[in-house]
């Protein structure tokens, strides 16, 4: 979802972290963070949460985006 996935990149760069010093703080390669944020891969719900910890932020925020991303496209869920 590319609400969610802006979201985390904007928080990346909004701490001045690069890519690689974002995937060394997850212990993931840097090809894992650009994958992501690029919309080649998608974050399972266990890796979006390291992710936000890694980032030191709140998941709740980011899937409060996503539920608003979805009641604009679906107004009947």
């Amino acid at each position: 979802m590319v609400a969610l996935r802006d979201w985390l990149k904007s928080q990346r760069l909004a701490q001045h972290l690069t890519m690689r010093s974002l995937a060394k703080r997850m212990n993931k390669p840097h090809s894992f963070v650009q994958r992501v944020e690029e919309g080649d891969r998608r974050l399972d719900v266990v890796e979006y949460a390291q992710y936000c910890i890694a980032l030191e932020l709140d998941p709740r925020i980011g899937l409060e985006l996503v539920l608003k991303h979805i009641s604009s496209e679906h107004p009947e869920i």
